[in-house]
């Protein structure tokens, strides 16, 4: 089976990062990477204030309904050097991201070891951040609005390496 690990970077919204590790459990991804800004649920070696990190991972639970503790993940503040410990240890890294050199996702075929980055909600991926990407996939807009929301980005994207 093909192995999967989805990045979240840099998002905001505590519902998309329990729906992000919702998605991410129902379609057996080895690991969700939550980095940057991002918010994440409670974990043993929190260094947050206990009230914060409670009430965060509340609304995080509204939408995970239980993934944020049967889905493996981990929190790391700088995704930069994750980028390329990934890559050295053989993982491709794709950003789910619109730009002009982009895969459409209908065309890509996965490796092996694919670990799927999406970025913030409005901006999307920042520069840097691409730029440390092997590759972009596109997913293809069909009506007047120019991106899906990150949760159905990455759920597109999850499905396509996991089936395609």
């Amino acid at each position: 089976m093909r192995a999967i690990i989805l990045i979240a970077h840099n998002l905001r919204s505590t519902h998309n990062v329990g729906s992000l590790l919702r998605t991410a459990e129902g379609l057996s991804a080895d690991k969700v990477i939550l980095s940057g800004y991002t918010p994440y649920p409670t974990h043993a070696a929190d260094v947050r204030l206990p009230h914060e990190s409670a009430k965060i991972h509340k609304h995080i639970h509204k939408t995970a309904l239980g993934a944020e503790t049967s889905q493996a993940w981990e929190y790391v503040e700088d995704i930069l050097p994750v980028i390329k410990q990934l890559q050295k240890e053989g993982w491709r890294v794709a950003a789910v991201e619109q730009t002009p050199d982009a895969i459409l996702l209908p065309k890509f075929h996965a490796p092996e070891k694919i670990a799927l980055l999406v970025g913030r909600e409005v901006e999307g991926v920042e520069q840097e951040v691409l730029g440390a990407c092997d590759s972009a996939l596109e997913i293809p807009m069909f009506g007047h609005k120019e991106s899906f929301n990150v949760v159905q980005a990455a759920a597109m994207a999850l499905y396509h390496c996991r089936f395609m």
